[in-house]
C-alpha cells in the first residue's frame, strides 16, 4: 500500500467509505443469512417435503449453514489478520453471492445442504471484517457510532428479504440476494485498508494465529466470554422466532403464524435495538452497562413469549408478532457484542476474533438446537424452548460479569503471541 493510502486508512467522519461499504455489505449478508428461515416452508414444499419433514429438514439445513459459518469464521478471520481486512470483506461477498445464486437451482435436499454450507462459509466473513475495519479507522471516542450504523443498517436486510420473498418465488429471492452482493463489489473503489493493520503488516509481529487464543489462559477466557455473551440472540432468532409457527400452535394461538413474517418483525426490532444500544453505549460511555440492561430486557421478553397465552387470554397471530418485535428489540445488542469482541484484542488478532466470535455464536445454534430437540420428548415443545433459552441466558450473564469495559480503549497495540 502507498503511503497516501495508509494515511487514508483513518477517518474522523461517521459516514466514511469504510462505514458505508461495511453497512451495505452486512445488509446483503443478513438478507442472505435469514432468507432460508423465511423461505424454509415454501422451498421445502417445492422440493416435495411435507409435515414433520418441514421442521426436521429445516433444522438440518440451518445447521449446515451454521456449520459453514463456523468453518468460514476461522478461515476468514485468520486471512483478515494475515492479508488484510479488505481481503475478507470482498472475498466473503463473492463467495456467498455466488452460492446464493446457485441456491436458486437446487433440486434436492443434499444439494440444498451443500450450498447452504458454502453460503455459510461466505456469510461468515463480512461482519467481522467490516467491524474490524471501522473500529480501526475511526477515533476511539465515536467508533461506537460507526459500528452502530454498520449493524443497524445491516440487520434491516432481513426486512428486505421478507418483502422480496413475499413478492417473488423463493428461487428468484435467492437470485436477487446473489445479484445484490455482486453489485456491492463496485463500491470497493475508494475504500482503504486500516492504517493500524498496515503498520503491523510491515512489522515482524505474528498475525492471525487462531490457536494462540487457546494457548494462554487469560486470552482464552477473554475470548470465550466474548462468544458466550452473544448466544441468547441466536437462540431467539434460530429457535424461538424461526419456529414461531410451531410454538404458537402449541400455546393455543388459533391463527396461523407466518415464519417469514415473524422473522421480519424480529429483525425490525433488532435493527432498532442495534441503533439504540449503539447510541446508549456512547451516551453512557459504557459497553457493559448496556449489554447487562439488554440481557435483562431479553430475559423478560422471552418470559412474555412463553407466557403469551397466560398474559393474553386469546392470543392471536398479531400477538405473536408484537412479542417477536419486542424479542428482536431486546436482542438488538449485536452491534455492541461484536464491537466489544473487536475491542478486547490487539491488532494482530482483532480480525480473527471479530470474525470468529460472531460466527461461533451463530454456530452455537447447532448444539442449542440439538439440546432443544433432546428436551422435546420429556418437556414438550414449549418446555424445551424455555429450558434452552434459560441455559443460554444464564451462561451469558455469567460471562458478561468477567468481561472488561472497552469504551474509549486505545486499539493501536498488539497481543504477545
Amino acid at each position: 500500500m502507498s503511503s497516501t493510502a495508509a494515511e487514508k486508512g483513518s477517518s474522523t467522519s461517521i459516514f466514511n467509505a469504510a462505514v458505508i461499504v461495511a453497512a451495505l455489505g452486512y445488509f446483503v449478508d443478513i438478507y442472505d443469512l435469514v432468507l432460508f428461515s423465511i423461505v424454509r416452508v415454501p422451498s421445502l414444499k417445492g422440493l416435495g417435503l411435507a409435515g414433520q419433514q418441514l421442521m426436521d429438514d429445516g433444522l438440518f439445513l440451518i445447521n449446515m449453514q451454521m456449520f459453514g459459518m463456523l468453518v468460514g469464521g476461522v478461515f476468514w478471520g485468520i486471512l483478515g489478520d494475515k492479508k488484510g481486512r479488505l481481503s475478507i470483506l470482498f472475498g466473503s461477498i463473492i463467495t456467498y453471492s455466488l452460492a446464493n445464486i446457485a441456491n436458486g437451482f437446487v433440486n434436492s435436499i443434499d444439494m440444498y445442504a451443500a450450498l447452504r454450507f458454502i453460503a455459510g462459509i461466505g456469510l461468515a466473513g463480512e461482519l467481522g471484517a467490516g467491524i474490524t475495519l471501522v473500529v480501526e479507522v475511526m477515533p476511539k471516542e465515536i467508533r461506537g457510532y460507526g459500528t452502530m450504523i454498520v449493524a443497524g443498517v445491516g440487520v434491516s436486510g432481513a426486512v428486505l428479504a421478507y418483502f422480496v420473498a413475499e413478492a417473488f418465488d423463493w428461487r428468484i429471492a435467492y437470485f436477487i440476494g446473489g445479484g445484490l452482493g455482486l453489485a456491492l463489489l463496485i463500491l470497493r473503489i475508494g475504500v482503504y485498508e486500516s492504517g493500524m493493520f498496515s503498520k503491523v503488516k510491515d512489522s515482524e509481529t505474528k498475525r492471525g494465529d487462531f490457536f494462540s487464543l487457546f494457548t494462554n489462559r487469560e486470552r482464552f477466557e477473554r475470548y470465550v466470554r466474548c462468544v458466550l455473551v452473544g448466544v441468547p440472540l441466536w437462540v431467539v432468532v434460530g429457535i424461538l422466532v424461526t419456529f414461531s409457527p410451531e410454538f404458537a400452535a402449541a400455546m393455543g394461538v388459533k391463527d396461523p403464524v407466518s415464519g417469514g413474517r415473524a422473522i421480519m418483525f424480529c429483525y425490525v426490532g433488532i435493527t432498532l435495538g442495534d441503533f439504540l444500544t449503539g447510541y446508549l453505549s456512547q451516551r453512557l460511555q459504557s459497553r457493559k452497562k448496556v449489554l447487562f440492561a439488554f440481557l435483562v430486557f431479553d430475559s423478560l421478553c422471552i418470559a412474555a413469549y412463553f407466557l403469551m397465552n397466560k398474559i393474553f387470554p386469546m392470543p392471536t397471530a398479531d400477538t405473536v408478532y408484537m412479542i417477536v418485535l419486542l424479542l428482536g428489540l431486546s436482542s438488538g445488542y449485536w452491534a455492541i457484542f461484536v464491537t466489544v469482541a473487536a475491542e478486547q484484542f490487539g491488532t494482530n488478532l482483532r480480525a480473527t476474533v471479530a470474525t470468529t466470535a460472531p460466527n461461533f455464536v451463530r454456530g452455537s445454534l447447532v448444539p442449542m438446537t440439538w439440546l432443544f430437540r433432546s428436551f422435546v420428548p420429556s418437556l414438550g415443545l414449549v418446555g424445551a424452548g424455555i429450558a434452552t433459552a434459560s441455559i443460554a441466558m444464564t451462561i451469558a450473564f455469567i460471562c458478561l460479569w468477567g468481561l472488561h469495559e472497552t469504551f474509549g480503549k486505545e486499539l493501536n497495540y498488539t497481543e504477545t503471541i
